[in-house]
């Protein structure tokens, strides 16, 4: 199942997103007679995603049957899924590489985690603004994990079952304030339009034919449509099954919530630039890079 928020009529509503184009979930409500949310983080929140998931494998070819209404993705307007989840958790330095070009050692038993506001929130197509006070910002692409259910001091070997699905994320980094002290790492990561989210979260059998096949994924960062560096999720130095249950045993993890994993590389991003994060059997997310917003 694809999921994602599209902008129709001056709104966001949650939508299907199907082999041969996008249906609002209102318009399956309206066809089939049933009242599914249509927004996608009531979605969530209500425990309703798998549910959905489920009823529409046991109509068949949805798309076929509501041909009428869908519509072309590439006339869609994607927002962010949502826009306010009550947790997202980043992780630094996932990946040795990474850690490298920041010349610093790789966390090697616990995530070096942290988390961000819901105000930092764009989707694809959303402009990324450098913020005044830093001179260096830096873009990086990751694998982004979304809560299904709540999760409680989860062990590792179930972990996935709590996961609603995947999505593709751009985090920015205010690079430049971050080595002034490292005690500065919420300033630098928490500037509005800091993470970029969507357009899609996908369950896992969507786009891999096996959980087994989770660690030859791989996540790129690219940048003015060129790839900076990419990875596979295997060469993370903690999994996403270990993430979650490792951070279960901070606070309970909610439908909604949000892990991005890491990133393979960051890009130093300038006042025209785009990046993206690709990911294969993803839509791609993308983001254009304007200048500093003007201060008072």
């Amino acid at each position: 199942m694809r999921l994602a928020t599209i902008r129709t009529s001056g709104t966001e509503t949650a939508a299907l997103v199907c082999p041969s184009g996008v249906v609002p979930i209102a318009a399956i409500n309206a066809a089939y007679r049933t009242s599914w949310p249509v927004d996608l983080f009531t979605l969530l929140a209500e425990g309703q995603f798998a549910e959905f998931d489920i009823w529409l494998a046991r109509q068949g070819d949805i798309h076929t049957r509501l041909a009428e209404r869908l519509l072309d993705p590439s006339e869609v307007d994607f927002a962010p899924p949502y826009r306010s989840p009550r947790k997202i958790w980043g992780i630094g330095l996932n990946y040795v590489d990474h850690a490298a070009d920041l010349s610093e050692a790789a966390p090697a038993t616990e995530p070096a985690s942290f988390l961000k506001p819901a105000t930092t929130i764009i989707g694809t197509g959303e402009s990324i603004r450098l913020p005044a006070q830093s001179e260096r910002v830096t873009a990086e692409a990751e694998l982004g994990i979304v809560i299904g259910s709540t999760a409680r001091d989860v062990p590792e070997s179930a972990a996935l079952s709590y996961v609603a699905g995947f999505t593709t994320i751009i985090d920015m980094t205010a690079e430049d304030i971050l080595q002034r002290n490292p005690r500065y790492l919420t300033r630098a990561k928490s500037f509005d339009t800091f993470f970029s989210f969507g357009p899609e979260i996908i369950t896992l059998d969507e786009f891999l034919a096996t959980p087994a096949e989770l660690p030859g994924l791989t996540v790129g960062t690219w940048h003015n449509d060129r790839l900076h560096r990419d990875n596979v999720v295997g060469n993370m130095t903690f999994t996403p099954e270990f993430l979650v249950s490792f951070h279960s045993a901070v606070m309970t993890l909610l439908p909604g919530d949000i892990i991005s994993t890491g990133t393979p590389g960051a890009v130093v991003i300038t006042d025209g630039d785009v990046v993206s994060c690709r990911i294969p059997g993803f839509r791609e997310l993308a983001n254009p890079v304007h200048g500093a917003r003007a201060t008072a």
